[in-house]
């Protein structure tokens, strides 16, 4: 008796772990683009053993669609936290409802079934993997406790990034791309959040 009831916890566990609660908002909590300008940038600075070039000054309020945590990669140290973010028609409840969003090695992908709920050129326009650089633990503190489906405000910078070992990497500046180096990297100031 006892075996089974560990087995149906585990089972139970599984299933909780890997269900993904649907949306259940109304509207849309993210109407306006991410805002970006090249005015006024301050000069590259160090952060711990990384050069930052800030490229564009950056700030975006979308809906979380799913975040993954990372220790051990690369660039954990400095980023170890990657937000898939929505906006617009990307953060519609049934919209994302009809998308299967999934993150792993840094990379961001949604999949669905039968009909896609927007056009798939109109996903990749108004959703974003961004690569989260904390200013400080504050900020890293405040960026780690960010859950999917937050509405989440985002203030900092898209920066390039170079360090120990040859180290490099460059921000996207533009929604337009996909795929390889459409990431945007981001070096964070400012974070607000609250559950949808």
């Amino acid at each position: 008796m006892k075996r089974w009831l560990v087995l149906l916890l585990l089972v139970f566990g599984g299933w909780w772990w890997l269900h993904d609660a649907p949306a259940k908002w109304k509207g849309v909590p993210a109407a306006a683009e991410p805002v970006q300008t090249t005015k006024d940038l301050p000069a590259p600075f160090r952060h711990r053993e990384y050069l930052i070039t800030p490229l564009a000054t950056y700030s975006i309020k979308a809906v979380v669609l799913s975040r993954d945590y990372y220790r051990f990669d690369p660039a954990a140290k400095l980023a170890p936290l990657d937000l898939a973010l929505g906006w617009k028609s990307m953060s519609i409840a049934g919209v994302l409802n009809e998308l299967k969003i999934t993150q792993s090695a840094r990379w961001y992908e949604y999949r669905w079934r039968g009909a896609a709920p927007l056009e798939p050129s109109q996903i990749a326009k108004q959703s974003a993997n961004t690569h989260c650089i904390p200013a400080d633990a504050s900020i890293k503190r405040q960026l780690l406790s960010i859950r999917r489906h937050d509405l989440v405000t985002l203030e900092g910078f898209l920066v390039a990034v170079n360090g120990p070992n040859h180290f490099t990497w460059r921000s996207s500046l533009t929604r337009d791309d996909s795929a390889g180096g459409a990431c945007e990297i981001m070096f964070v100031t400012g974070v607000t959040r609250r559950k949808l």
